[in-house]
């Protein structure tokens, strides 16, 4: 390659305490080479004349040119000193052209994969506020922070290497068991430690799952309104929504029968419909159970919120019900302790084990050791079971002061449906009210309020708002429905 001559460089500027000087002059030589003001094979000055010219240390003159050998832009030469790497593109872009545009120029947008735009959420401005009536938060103050702080400090303090290595995928053995003798005790779910796995959460399960059993194409039945998680697992792996209709039954699985005999997957939350709150019925359910057994299709429960019931006694599991093992059951810590502990579980039939294993070391490898091992000693030592009976009776008598707030303030615009489990409630809206406009005047009273309309992928959809209350005591229930009265 013929010698590039040496030439002067261009001005460069160091700024005193924004970075080190070395990391400063190493990220101008990128920059310079990169717009094409330094030139393959350019000689450039020794570091002590730079640093002398720089009047700086030669010290961090050196450790940028290391660092800049290093990366591959400088390479020495004998007899020539220094200079740009040879290998650096001749076509460099050159330095843009100092001048005033007319108008700022729009970026064009870079690409993406299409099924980002199916998997996107649209802007939840309910998010914004913190106060009544945020959905999917629990009460936190009541968690019992001692308790579980010092079961975490233990197993900090006592952290073994087999804590701090890669762990198994299907999770913590111990904690697996522990999971799999309470879903038996209360969930009446008909497993072995063996088909627990340990997930990040509900919606990481549910992810797992649609990895697991479809391929781009496949069609899978989703609850229409829903949860959009569910959509997003489904564009996650380029699966083909059937939006299949609720009412007070569930979902209506004689009409997604006609409109998807063949559907790959069901996913339903069969306990507590998210989010209308409707709890499937028993000839919903075996009706269900019978197509997936006739059509070898798969069902994925997500038992949402299935904890806290108050009408009645928490209803058992789709998954206890099915002969055939068609059930994959998808469960939850975040939402009964809290939602920064991002633990969760999959119960799975014995044969679609390889796959879902698969699946999961994919995706994320495993779940974190010290949080699965706190938990283990939390449940053994009771808390767990405690604090659920506490909360089952606090969030009773939450959900009826926010029930008896509506009934007080706003009897003509708000109709209660969903409200005999969980920790939220749903309130449908007049015609012709916009629930969207709705939550974002809230925001600006601070109060959260989440609306129905988008948890709707088709046409027909109904107005209402989802009111959490969870984390909500009976004061702020009172003065957040006075706010929303406010609104309306």
């Amino acid at each position: 390659m013929k010698r590039v001559s040496a030439s002067l460089l261009p001005p460069i500027r160091l700024e005193a305490g924004s970075a080190p000087i070395y990391q400063q002059l190493a990220e101008w030589f990128r920059r310079a080479i990169a717009e094409g003001q330094l030139r393959p094979g350019q000689r450039i000055p020794s570091t002590r004349m730079l640093a002398t010219e720089l009047k700086v240390s030669r010290l961090p003159v050196l450790g940028a040119y290391e660092q800049l050998h290093a990366e591959g832009y400088l390479e020495s030469r004998v007899g020539a000193g220094t200079c740009v790497a040879a290998a650096i593109p001749h076509e460099a872009p050159a330095a843009p052209e100092r001048r005033v545009p007319a108008a700022p120029a729009k970026p064009a947008a870079r690409r993406v994969a299409a099924r980002v735009a199916a998997m996107a959420a649209p802007p939840q401005t309910w998010l914004e506020s913190q106060g009544a009536f945020r959905v999917g938060v629990p009460a936190l103050d009541h968690f019992p922070h001692g308790a579980w702080s010092r079961l975490l400090s233990r197993h900090a303090r006592h952290v073994g290497a087999d804590a701090l290595v890669y762990g198994d995928a299907m999770g913590h053995a111990p904690l697996r068991e522990a999971v799999a003798e309470y879903l038996a005790t209360v969930r009446a779910v008909r497993a072995d430690a063996g088909q627990v796995m340990i997930t990040s959460g509900a919606q990481h399960g549910v992810q797992i799952c649609a990895h697991a059993l479809l391929d781009p194409g496949d069609r899978a039945w989703v609850e229409e309104p829903g949860y959009p998680g569910a959509h997003q697992a489904l564009a996650a792996v380029g699966a083909v929504p059937v939006l299949v209709p609720v009412d007070e039954d569930g979902m209506d699985v004689a009409t997604g029968i006609r409109r998807a005999p063949d559907a790959r997957v069901a996913y339903v939350t069969p306990s507590h419909q998210f989010p209308l709150g409707a709890t499937m019925s028993a000839a919903r359910r075996i009706e269900l159970l019978q197509w997936a057994a006739r059509s070898g299709s798969w069902i994925v429960e997500d038992d949402y919120d299935s904890e806290y019931r108050y009408g009645s006694k928490p209803i058992a599991a789709l998954q206890g019900l099915d002969a055939d093992a068609r059930v994959i059951y998808v469960g939850t810590f975040s939402k009964v302790l809290f939602p920064a502990l991002r633990l969760g579980y999959l119960v799975v039939p014995e044969d679609l084990l390889p796959a879902f294993r698969a699946a999961r070391d994919a995706l994320d490898t495993c779940s974190p050791m010290l949080p699965q091992r706190a938990l283990l000693d939390f449940i053994h030592e009771g808390h767990f079971a405690r604090h659920i009976r506490r909360m089952r009776m606090l969030y009773a008598t939450r959900r009826a002061a926010l029930q008896a707030a509506i009934g007080r303030h706003l009897p003509d615009a708000l109709q209660v449906v969903g409200a005999e489990a969980g920790m939220q409630l749903t309130a449908l809206l007049p015609p012709g009210v916009d629930d969207v406009a709705l939550s974002r005047r809230a925001v600006q009273a601070g109060v959260s309020v989440r609306p129905l309309s988008p948890c709707y992928r088709g046409k027909a959809k109904r107005h209402g708002l989802i009111l959490g209350y969870g984390s909500v005591d009976e004061r702020a229930i009172e003065e957040g429905v006075r706010r929303l009265r406010s609104c309306l």
